[in-house]
């Protein structure tokens, strides 16, 4: 479990396929000391996405990305050197900062604009099908592993408001309209989405019983 708030960025050094070219393995490198007290098999969000960590160096570690990952996911475009969002797995007592992030990518957006808007930038995106519905205004949405608030929602596009220190300290403020990005949809919406589905199913069956 994560909070979204990005501690590193990380670097990529290395990819190696395997499981006969479907799936990769991938070092990534990380500021100095950001690895003290992980463990091999330890849970690190790697822009959106969790992966587990299968070997460790001073300032390096390895991930092994299945190809349903791959190919759900906007990990299958990293190449060496491309920078990651890196966040460790959320401990007691720790600070909650950002909203309950779980790592799974629920899909993969387009941005389609980066505008100045007084202090901070307005971005948006084009969300994939089916995803709309989880996102409103003033709720909690995560953009490869970062924690941000909805400033505007509609059928397809969602716009958030980035302040220079979060393009600064996270790998977003490399990209640029047309690049893709992973999404996690908030996961309150996801239970209430969920809790809805079964209450109409429920007053259907009613309604046929009477």
């Amino acid at each position: 479990m994560f909070t979204g708030i990005v501690t590193a960025i990380g670097t990529i050094r290395r990819l190696a396929p395997i499981g006969a070219g479907q799936d990769m393995r991938v070092a990534i490198a990380t500021p100095p000391g950001w690895l003290e007290g992980v463990a091999i098999g330890a849970s690190i969000c790697c822009s959106g996405c969790c992966l587990t960590v299968v070997t460790l160096a001073d300032d390096l570690f390895e991930v092994e990305i299945s190809a349903e990952s791959l190919s759900r996911t906007t990990l299958g475009t990293w190449a060496e050197g491309t920078r990651i969002n890196l966040e460790r797995s959320l401990r007691m007592g720790d600070e909650m900062g950002g909203h309950v992030v779980s790592g799974h990518v629920d899909g993969v957006a387009e941005i389609l604009s980066v505008m100045p808007e007084n202090g901070s930038h307005r971005w948006t995106f084009r969300l994939p099908p089916g995803l709309s519905r989880f996102v409103a205004e003033k709720g909690s949405i995560t953009v490869d592993g970062v924690s941000l608030t909805v400033n505007a929602a509609d059928e397809t596009t969602f716009g958030v408001n980035l302040i220079p220190h979060t393009t600064e300290v996270t790998a977003l403020g490399a990209l640029r309209p047309g690049g893709r990005v992973n999404i996690e949809i908030d996961m309150l919406a996801r239970y209430v989405a969920r809790l809805r589905q079964f209450e109409g199913m429920g007053n259907e069956r009613r309604g046929a019983a009477a």
